[in-house]
């Protein structure tokens, strides 16, 4: 279904290159289908602002209702910027008082890169805690990825994630727990998904504050709602991922280690590389130590080269489990969301939800 260019923000060109369906608002005024308003709170750095974009922006496009999708970025001023994702988000992105104003259909909250081991004292928190405390009490339903749902479940379950050893870093066979949440309708019982993270929260962690989880794999719950089936979605993994975004993270990493900025050479993305992809990047080292070696400059990244090598396990899962969203969000934002949970439906039973 189309999403409508309503401002001149360059992913709507870029996703209309792309093939997505972008509609011009002149032409979204005369077409007689329904609005649906999706934020989607950008806290990502200023290297993947536009790509977070475009990855959830294209997912929300290719959902299955029959809508026009009107996106809303917005972010929060405490998140340190550069000057070109400054005038980028002065000129493209609402504010969030303009969001709380104006309201939404949908909310979609990404992770972010933080610094040092406590969420609460980083400097968006409270903000943070703002968009969250706001959405639970206005908005129909909000996904939430990666720290946004660490957030969240600090916050308003007393859940603090956990450092992990090492970081959980690849793609990942998943398996569904609950089968017969609306969520997961016509999704795999067995799916990948991409996980970039140093830290975690337990299954036990979700069960224990009340929550529903529907997926999970060797590295913990991907998949969860709050206990209604709805008002909240949890993601602990990327499924927006493009295919080669965790070879722009590796490349990052042996990029830190040829500068000296890391002590150690990054092993690789599980389960993403292939054998001829795993030998290029080893030729690469060799080369990237003897040119170290002989004073001389950091060698090319074989970026073509490892691209032509990489597959893309997880895309079709994202479409049905994004879908399925808007899908849910679609059927119960012509009542009023004040309402949702409110006039007999049994609100723990997310099977009713999907009847609405």
């Amino acid at each position: 279904m189309p999403i409508v260019a309503h401002n001149a923000l360059p992913t709507f060109e870029r996703l209309r290159r792309e093939g997505v369906n972008v509609l011009p608002p002149d032409r979204a005024l005369h077409q007689d289908i329904r609005e649906l308003h999706v934020g989607l709170l950008n806290m990502m750095p200023d290297k993947a602002l536009a790509a977070t974009e475009r990855q959830f922006f294209r997912l929300v496009g290719d959902s299955n209702p029959i809508a026009q999708f009107y996106m809303h970025p917005f972010t929060l001023p405490q998140l340190s910027r550069g000057d070109a994702a400054r005038t980028h988000i002065d000129k493209y992105y609402d504010t969030f008082e303009q969001i709380r104003e104006q309201g939404l259909d949908a909310l979609i909250i990404t992770g972010a890169n933080v610094v040092g081991p406590s969420l609460a004292e980083q400097p968006f928190w409270r903000p943070l805690i703002e968009v969250i405390d706001w959405a639970f009490e206005q908005v129909p339903s909000t996904l939430c990825s990666c720290l946004a749902t660490h957030a969240v479940l600090e916050f308003r379950y007393g859940q603090r994630r956990v450092l992990r050893p090492t970081k959980t870093w690849g793609v990942f066979r998943h398996r569904l727990i609950d089968k017969t949440h609306p969520l997961v309708y016509d999704v795999n019982t067995r799916f990948d998904v991409p996980h970039s993270r140093w830290n975690d929260v337990s299954r036990a962690q979700f069960e224990m504050a009340g929550l529903r989880v529907l997926a999970e794999s060797q590295v913990g719950v991907h998949l969860a709602t709050s206990p209604d089936g709805f008002r909240f979605v949890f993601f602990q993994g990327h499924p927006e991922y493009d295919t080669i975004s965790l070879l722009k993270e590796y490349k990052r990493e042996v990029m830190r280690y040829a500068k000296g900025e890391l002590g150690h050479y990054p092993p690789f993305v599980d389960h993403y590389f292939s054998a001829r992809n795993q030998a290029i990047l080893r030729e690469y080292r060799r080369g990237l130590d003897k040119a170290a070696s002989a004073g001389q400059g950091i060698p090319d990244f074989p970026d073509g080269l490892l691209t032509l090598g990489l597959d893309n396990t997880w895309r079709d899962t994202a479409h049905a489990l994004v879908g399925n969203w808007m899908g849910l969000v679609y059927q119960t934002t012509h009542r009023d969301p004040r309402k949702l949970f409110m006039d007999g439906v049994d609100k723990n039973d997310p099977l009713q939800l999907g009847r609405r």
